[in-house]
């Protein structure tokens, strides 16, 4: 508790009142379109601290929200035995890019964090729906994973390439919401072990990160209560809009 209080007193009120906002507004938006939240939740803080910093934060919310998202919808073994190569590549794509790369801060990694929340947006609002065809699976989903897993290593966000991927492989809308979470868990996992391996998650990053969950889980289900009462297509073109301006921000001003 002491280790938590520490960490908080040392942001500062601004910076906690970012952080709290930034996991509820997140948490809004992943409860309503079932992703988000590690975007989000980078793409807000990368504003004002570190990406590294950023990173150890979502560690909790993002693990917790993810595993309560894939333990609903009754498809998991069939998932795991479809995805496992995706998976399995989105680990080792994290932990080769964490020896290679890492999540080292300064203005080039900003700048790739700003590249990938823009490429992300325009995939969302510009891309057709696309198609993956069975035959193509094999050696597709370890491409997919391992350049998602070096992505997540530099940048903390794991949506590019996996979520596209995933979207174009045909799934039910449960079995994507449950692929999306199984996906995004295994990053997570992959992430934590990476940032602990360079020593950036210690006692107070866990702690300030289990605080954060908190407003994560408010968020959700919040954005869940919204999804019943608002179209969520038009919520998903805005989200993608602000994400686009966002990253955009980050990838000019460094």
């Amino acid at each position: 508790m002491n280790t938590l209080i520490a960490f908080y007193q040392n942001l500062g009120p601004a910076l906690s009142l970012l952080v709290i906002g930034t996991f509820l507004l997140a948490g809004t938006i992943k409860g309503v379109i079932g992703l988000g939240l590690p975007t989000i939740s980078m793409g807000l803080l990368g504003l004002a601290m570190a990406p590294t910093q950023a990173a150890a934060l979502l560690i909790i919310p993002a693990t917790l929200t993810n595993v309560w998202q894939l333990a609903f919808g009754g498809h998991l073994r069939a998932l795991i035995r479809r995805l496992w190569p995706l998976l399995l590549a989105i680990f080792i794509g994290t932990g080769l890019g964490t020896l290679w790369i890492g999540m080292v801060g300064g203005a080039w990694a900003v700048r790739a964090l700003g590249a990938a929340l823009v490429l992300y947006a325009l995939s969302g609002l510009l891309l057709p729906t696309l198609r993956v065809n069975a035959s193509s699976e094999h050696w597709l989903a370890p491409l997919c994973g391992l350049l998602t897993g070096v992505i997540t290593s530099a940048t903390g966000v794991f949506v590019i390439p996996a979520v596209p991927y995933l979207q174009a492989l045909g799934l039910s809308k449960d079995e994507l919401v449950q692929a999306l979470g199984l996906s995004f868990t295994v990053s997570t996992l992959a992430l934590a072990t990476g940032l602990l391996w360079r020593g950036a998650l210690g006692g107070g990053e866990l702690s300030a990160s289990l605080l954060a969950l908190v407003p994560a889980l408010l968020g959700m289900w919040l954005g869940q209560w919204l999804r019943q009462r608002i179209s969520a297509v038009l919520f998903k073109r805005v989200f993608f809009v602000g994400l686009g301006v966002l990253g955009g921000h980050l990838l000019i001003s460094g």
